[in-house]
């Protein structure tokens, strides 16, 4: 099953930095973590976000488009990244989250993600066993 890992930091004690010697560390220890889930075949998809500074959120409410500048949770930690990882159940999914660095600092929170199965016309040959990012190889020998 695969699961999202959304990597959440206070911006208050990092700065929202996105350089420097403790962030290069950060993206080291991360990197670390990245090589050793592709070897172990459990690594699908990793992202880093700009500082929340950077978003806009955006609701329709009676039909209005209403846009925000920075994210639309007032809260302290903010979504800073995100990873995708396969794993056989919840526990080592929580396995794979302790390793992150930002866990020392932040908060990992781990969602199991839905496997979405599109009807094959509609989508392009690319993305046809690709609904939730999983390798094709994978996906396209169970489905015959």
């Amino acid at each position: 099953m695969n699961y999202m890992l959304l990597i959440y930091e206070d911006e208050s004690v990092t700065d929202g930095a996105r350089e420097g010697e403790a962030f290069d560390h950060c993206v080291r220890d991360c990197d670390g973590l990245v090589e050793r889930l592709i070897a172990s075949g459990q690594h699908v998809d990793a992202g880093i976000l700009l500082p929340s500074e950077t978003a806009t959120s955006i609701r329709v409410r009676e039909g209005q488009r209403l846009v925000t500048d920075g994210p639309y949770a007032e809260t302290r930690e903010q979504l800073a990244g995100y990873l995708v990882i396969e794993a056989d159940n919840l526990d080592q999914a929580m396995d794979i989250a302790v390793q992150h660095p930002i866990a020392r600092i932040g908060t990992v929170e781990i969602r199991p993600l839905m496997d979405i199965v599109f009807p094959q016309e509609t989508l392009s040959e690319e993305n046809r066993f690709r609904p939730s990012g999983r390798n094709p190889e994978k996906v396209s020998s169970s489905v015959d």
